[in-house]
């Protein structure tokens, strides 16, 4: 048995995102599973058909062929994706950015890996730092890119009721405290997993917040403005020198091409660049080539406006139904879904854990993910972080509306079964 360093038991162990890509190789594998719980964006074919034809266009083209197999980019990224984007930004919010101030990097995964382990964890003074989430829940693949423990905090939300099944999380200002000890602050917006856009008034205070403390602010823009776009209230694209901006074209249609992009002061984007050309050499250039003429000429946002956003908004109302007619009668309630591709339900006292309905649920070829792995850095005493499930409605309608029958089933016998052995 090897002995394993201390990096690599920490990323050994286990932990929710690697329980829940696991969960997506194996169901792939076995097949007859419902996929109600990764976050693989959907087949759009109007999108696919524009990708398709830029990649034919790159093949065709010897010259942008042989960079895009046989030359390594400069550590950022590829600097003619880098001045489209700036150009595009300019043009579409005004945003004085160049290309001096993005960074590409192996996903948006590998971005916030770079990017906590700079700004937290362990000082040369031997002080410690951590990330601040504002408000969780939050994205399951925060929980364990810190390279030290105790990496996280968190502060719970305010919870507004609305009608008679949803509800909104607020960031709670007045219970939000950064302290000495915070290195930077960091919010997603579309929020992964409940499909919350926090207002622009709440980014505003955040931003207010962050500058006041002299901090950064992380705005994760993963399902966000200007691309993908899958938002479904008002939400203005924000970006200042206070703010680290992640983007990712993976939720545009492109999860295998795995390009992140971080828009930032100049001097992060240097050290981002060190660190990429010391771990990679150079990010991937395929996502980058791929959509450079797409980011140039502004048709990405395009297909985001009229393509992506509303084949999402379709699904997601469709999902929606689905759940007001097979959780009819249960004591359930889903967050109001303003964005992203995730339904988060609350099922208030739970008989069982979620963690276990999981289980019951994965049995029954209905692959959700359980809600305890979204509240890193919260105390796990509070019992709403067990009451809760992220499903998805990328996939197929039709194993969406089955998988939300099957939930529900399982949720009402748990419930029956509950208030029968309460009268015993």
């Amino acid at each position: 048995m090897i002995e394993l360093s201390s990096f690599g038991r920490r990323f050994s162990q286990e932990s929710g995102i690697l329980s829940l890509m696991d969960d997506l190789g194996n169901a792939l594998a076995e097949g007859g599973m419902l996929m109600m719980g990764g976050g693989n964006p959907g087949h759009v074919p109007e999108v696919q058909a524009v990708l398709q034809q830029e990649l034919l266009n790159l093949i065709q083209d010897q010259h942008r062929f042989q960079k895009l197999i046989g030359i390594y980019d400069p550590p950022p990224g590829d600097p003619a994706f880098l001045e489209a984007l700036a150009g595009l930004l300019n043009r579409e919010y005004g945003w004085p950015v160049g290309p001096e101030n993005i960074c590409l990097t192996q996903g948006s995964q590998g971005s916030f890996f770079l990017l906590f382990n700079m700004l937290a964890g362990e000082f040369a003074d031997g002080s410690r730092k951590k990330i601040m989430l504002p408000m969780a829940p939050e994205y399951i693949g925060y929980a364990d890119l810190g390279l030290c423990d105790d990496f996280f905090t968190a502060a719970r939300p305010r919870i507004e009721l609305i009608d008679k099944h949803q509800f909104k999380y607020h960031v709670d200002f007045e219970q939000l405290d950064p302290g000495d000890d915070i290195g930077a602050l960091c919010v997603s917006r579309p929020t992964n997993p409940t499909g919350n856009v926090l207002t622009d008034e709440e980014v505003e205070g955040l931003i207010r917040l962050a500058r006041d403390r002299g901090i950064p602010l992380i705005l994760d823009n993963a399902y966000g403005v200007p691309f993908p776009g899958i938002i479904y209230t008002r939400a203005t694209p924000f970006w200042n020198e206070h703010l680290i901006v992640c983007m990712s074209l993976s939720k545009f249609g492109l999860p295998a091409v795995r390009t992140g992009i971080v828009i930032a002061r100049p001097e992060i984007i240097r050290v981002l660049s060190g660190i990429n050309a010391i771990l990679t050499l150079a990010p991937s250039s395929f996502g980058a080539m791929l959509t450079e003429q797409l980011v140039a000429s502004g048709e990405i946002i395009n297909l985001s406006r009229t393509v992506i956003e509303p084949f999402y908004r379709r699904k997601m109302e469709r999902a929606m139904e689905a759940v007001q007619e097979f959780f009819s009668g249960l004591p359930y309630r889903v967050h109001t879904p303003e964005g992203a591709m995730f339904l988060w339900l609350w099922f208030k006292d739970l008989p069982i854990s979620s963690a276990e309905l999981y289980r019951r649920l994965k049995k029954r070829k209905a692959l959700v993910v359980s809600g305890h792995y979204f509240f890193p850095g919260l105390d796990s005493s509070w019992k709403h972080t067990r009451e809760c499930l992220r499903i998805t409605y990328s996939q197929d309608d039709r194993d969406v509306r089955e998988g939300l029958r099957i939930i529900a089933d399982e949720v009402r016998k748990l419930y029956d079964r509950h208030a029968k052995e309460s009268l015993l």
